[in-house]
Parts: C-alpha cells; sequence; structure tokens
C-alpha cells in the first residue's frame, strides 16, 4: 500500500478520515456507529477476528471451538461501504499518523485506540512461560493443550508423585476468569472425563485456586463472593485466599502457604493495558491506562480518543470497569463527539450504565447483579448464559453456542477436546 492510500484531506470537502486500532468490542462498536457518518473509517487489528473473549474460557476448558465465539472482522462490517480493515500492527503514533510493523505511514483526521488489555505478572513476566493467561485464542488452544495433556502423561507415569504433579492444576487470581477457569477444570476432571482412562482416577484431580486477598470477586458485594466461594468448594475447588505467588517454574508455583508441584499453571491475576497507550506520552495509570478527558479524548488532542479497557475514566465520580459493556458505550460515545464535531455542536461526556455483572463458576453455578438485584445458583447461570448468548456477534455463533452449550448440559461432554501440536516431552513441558 503506498503511504498516502489513506491521506488526511487537506480540502474541506473531502471527508474526515477515522483510524480504529482494535477490531474488539469497542473498535467494533466505534467502527458500526461511525458507518452512517460522512466520515472514511480505516480498522486495523493485529488478527483478522473479532473474539467474543467472556466465552473464550469455555475454548481453553475444551466446551467451545475458537470459530464458535469468533468471526472475521471483514466479514462483520463488509455492509459498511465507507469502512476499510486492514490486518497489522501499529507501532508509533505521530501527531497525525499512525505507523504500522510494515513501515506504512496512515495518516488520520481522528484517531481511536481500543487495544484492550495484556496480562500483568507484576514483573515477573519469566513466569509466563509457565503460566499462560488467557486472551487470544491462542492463549486458549494453549492452556486446553496443557489441562488435557497432563492428563494423558498421568496415565503413563507409574510414580505416584509424578502423578500427583500431573493432576493438579492451579489457576492463580480470583477474579471472573480465575472463577470460570477454576470450575470449568473442575467439570473435567470430576465429570467428563470419567470412566475414559484406565491407570488414573481423574476424580482424584486438585483443582487449586490461589487469591491473594480475602475473597473471589472482589468487585461484586461480599455476600455474592462468598456465596461464589461456597459453589466453588462444592464443586471441589480448593480454593485459598491470602495467598500470593512468589515463583513460577516448570515444576510448580511457590506460594506464601508453600510450594505445589504442578505443571498445569493459568494465570488470572493481572491486567494491564496494550503499550499502545504509551506512544501517545501522555499521563497513565498505574495499570498503563490512558488518562483521559470526560469525553474520552485525550488531553490536548480532541483528536486522539482511547476507549475500552485502554482508558482510566470515571462516570458519575466511580471508576468505569474493564468490561465489555464499558468498551461499547465507549465506542458508541466516541461517534456521537465525531458527530457533535461535524455538526459544530458540543461534545456530550461520557456517561456509563451499569447494565449489571454476571460471572459463572460452574454448572447451575453462577453469581451476579442485575438492575440491584443480586442472583446466585441457578438463575444466575442461566441469566450469565442468556446474556452471553444475546451478545454473541452474529447469528451463527448463538446458534453454535447454544447447541454446545445444550450437548454438554445434558451429556456432561465437552467435544472439543483436541490436543494440538506433535506429542513429545518437551510439548508436554515447554521451557
Amino acid at each position: 500500500m503506498p503511504a498516502d492510500a489513506h491521506s488526511r484531506p487537506s480540502d474541506p470537502g473531502i471527508e474526515p478520515h477515522v483510524v480504529i486500532v482494535g477490531g474488539g468490542f469497542g473498535g467494533l462498536a466505534a467502527t458500526r456507529c461511525l458507518a452512517d457518518l460522512p466520515v472514511r473509517v480505516t480498522l486495523i487489528d493485529r488478527r483478522n477476528h473479532h473474539l467474543f473473549q467472556p466465552l473464550l474460557y469455555q475454548v481453553a476448558t475444551a466446551g467451545l471451538n475458537p470459530a464458535d465465539i469468533a468471526a472475521p472482522i471483514r466479514s462483520l462490517v463488509a455492509d459498511e461501504a465507507n469502512v476499510t480493515v486492514l490486518l497489522g500492527e501499529v507501532i508509533g503514533i505521530d501527531e497525525q499518523t499512525v505507523v504500522l510493523d510494515d513501515a506504512t505511514s496512515i495518516d488520520f483526521d481522528y484517531l481511536v485506540l481500543a487495544a484492550g488489555t495484556t496480562h500483568s505478572y507484576f514483573g515477573h513476566d519469566e513466569w509466563e512461560a509457565h503460566a499462560p493467561g488467557l486472551k487470544t485464542v491462542e492463549d486458549a488452544i494453549e492452556i486446553r493443550r496443557r489441562i488435557l495433556t497432563a492428563f494423558e502423561r498421568a496415565e503413563r507415569t507409574t510414580d505416584a508423585a509424578a502423578r500427583e504433579a500431573e493432576l493438579t492444576f492451579v489457576v492463580v487470581g480470583g477474579g471472573p476468569t480465575g472463577v470460570e477457569l477454576a470450575g470449568a477444570i473442575a467439570e473435567i476432571a470430576f465429570r467428563t472425563l470419567t470412566r475414559e482412562f484406565r491407570a488414573i482416577d481423574p476424580a482424584t484431580a486438585r483443582i487449586i485456586l490461589l487469591e491473594g486477598t480475602d475473597r473471589v470477586l472482589r468487585t461484586y458485594p461480599v455476600e455474592l463472593s462468598e456465596s461464589a466461594r461456597r459453589q466453588l468448594v462444592g464443586l471441589g475447588v480448593d480454593v485459598r485466599l491470602n495467598v500470593t505467588v512468589t515463583g513460577v517454574d516448570a515444576d510448580g508455583v511457590d506460594t506464601t502457604d508453600g510450594r505445589i508441584p504442578t505443571h498445569a499453571v493459568v494465570w488470572g491475576a493481572g491486567n494491564q493495558a496494550s503499550p499502545l497507550g504509551r506512544l501517545l506520552g501522555t499521563p497513565l495509570d498505574p495499570a498503563g491506562r490512558v488518562v483521559v478527558e470526560a469525553d474520552l479524548s485525550v488531553p490536548g488532542r480532541r483528536n486522539v480518543f482511547v476507549i475500552g479497557d485502554m482508558a482510566a475514566v470515571t462516570s458519575d465520580g466511580s471508576p468505569v470497569p474493564g468490561v465489555a459493556q464499558g468498551a461499547i458505550q465507549g465506542g458508541k460515545h466516541m461517534a456521537r463527539c465525531i458527530r457533535a464535531d461535524l455538526d459544530n455542536a458540543t461534545r456530550p461526556a461520557f456517561r456509563y450504565r451499569n447494565k449489571g455483572e454476571l460471572a459463572t463458576i460452574g454448572r447451575s453455578s453462577a453469581v451476579g447483579v442485575i438492575a440491584g438485584r443480586q442472583l446466585t445458583g441457578w438463575v444466575a447461570w442461566m441469566a450469565w448464559w442468556s446474556v452471553h448468548i444475546l451478545f454473541l456477534i452474529d447469528f451463527r455463533s448463538r446458534l453454535l453456542v447454544f447447541l454446545n452449550w445444550a450437548w454438554n448440559y445434558l451429556t456432561f461432554r465437552r467435544g472439543a477436546r483436541l490436543i494440538t501440536g506433535a506429542w513429545t516431552a518437551r510439548n508436554a513441558h515447554p521451557e
């Protein structure tokens, strides 16, 4: 592509060019809301698909296939004539230009950063090799491989200590991701794999959830946090509170409560904003999020917006949480601001509307708050599934997820139990 393929218009008669970085919830919402405005839109993402992250843990635990919760970005905006999609990674941002990884420069009139978050290992990035987080399809497939491989290796060993280590699964972090993963791994061990092995009993597996504070789901009301803990324990999960990780290696996890021999560790303890925010040279909060104005623009740069998990913003005096509904609302708000600019009107301030919180724990187990009402157990679980199926990006995904969910519920089977990659000792314990 020539460097001036998306040149910023110098003639007022040329439609403004909006560059959106990130095809997640926020970026896609922004793109769709700009479809009816007299602007040109370029949507840039490192991957060619939009991913429904709230169900990614189901891919990691063999309940769904990646294609069930992802769709090509191009197909999602194919009907938007003013939208161009580019596959690439932004490595530089200047006053009116973004630079891609192949040195292509793209000029903009408006820039929207919606690149989400990545894992945070609190200064110990070396732990990532042994404790992958869950943000991408690749992460989910790797976690699935490690979980299923652990049972296969346990079947082959005759050493009692080695077998116990193989059948020990550690989830670090008691937030929604950690709680959902721990519950799903428990279902695999205690329900799905029964009667499938001969040398081992999968039900002897230990699923350990480590949380560094005094309760899981800390952003939820205390009563729901305690309900979630009890439901996890009821599913067979060993919930350890006020326990922090001090080290992770190929053979185990060191904690303030002692060492846990294991080869299957999943990290869900922390997030940090995409490093793209640093390219703006503007103040960041401790989590690396860009501190934005009330209209979600960057201080001193009214044509640059940051939305979703990358933005540090308050609404009605409270921080806006880094969840999908916040990103979607941010994308829609940004489009309203551009519309206001085109109409020479005053931009509105962003106001977040909390539509509720839901976290699933396991089969018929969940907690949540909707319209100020606390939900637990089966009712919360049904609400969780209904909401997530409703907000899947297209009809095909909704249908596939519903059918898979119904099959899993009725049979306890998980149909996506594929171990990808060559079967080798190194593959089982990556260095």
